[in-house]
């Protein structure tokens, strides 16, 4: 469901997704991974904790536990967003790739632009469900950890290589070398 509303339960874990604008594949073009596992430290200091995720070239899945008294869903995926999309812009203007910066301007609405905004990064919106139990979440971290070899992807032949992925955590108990991630079952 795509969210505009504001989710204030506190304790729960959702999974979210987040997408590229118009699709474009901007963390592999820019590549950005690296600033995705920042916002997964960063929002970890304030309280939420990454689950499971996956980094594809064009969109984010990831499971965010959210502690009591930590910030709000919304606010945390709004900041990620926004710092993400800082650094993809001044990655595409160091790679003179004046194409996907057209496009990206183009993008921005008139009520944006007043506003001061001059590209449009990631879609509005973003998709959040409340994983309801360890069934429901065991199912989405299936379809997170499959992802890059699902479809038309076929970014890897095992999806356990794909490094963007905290597929090895769970399968074979390796931590990730970028992100700390907390068990569902924790």
């Amino acid at each position: 469901m795509a969210t505009h509303l504001r989710r204030s339960e506190d304790e729960l874990l959702y999974f979210v997704t987040f997408t590229c604008y118009k699709w474009l594949p901007l963390f592999e073009i820019t590549n950005t991974y690296s600033e995705v596992y920042k916002w997964f430290k960063i929002i970890e200091q304030r309280g939420a904790r990454i689950v499971g995720f996956v980094i594809m070239p064009n969109h984010v899945h990831c499971l965010i536990y959210i502690s009591r008294g930590g910030e709000k869903l919304n606010r945390i995926v709004a900041n990620g967003k926004r710092f993400m999309a800082y650094e993809i812009v001044k990655r595409l203007k160091s790679q003179s790739r004046e194409d996907i910066l057209s496009i990206l301007h183009m993008g921005v609405q008139d009520n944006e632009r007043i506003k001061g905004k001059k590209h449009k990064v990631f879609r509005l919106s973003f998709d959040s469900i409340i994983c309801q139990d360890d069934e429901m979440t065991g199912s989405i971290l299936n379809y997170v950890h499959t992802n890059p070899v699902n479809g038309k992807w076929k970014l890897v032949t095992d999806y356990l290589d794909y490094e963007h992925s905290s597929a090895r955590f769970y399968e074979v108990e390796e931590p990730h070398i970028h992100c700390d991630i907390l068990h569902f079952r924790d």
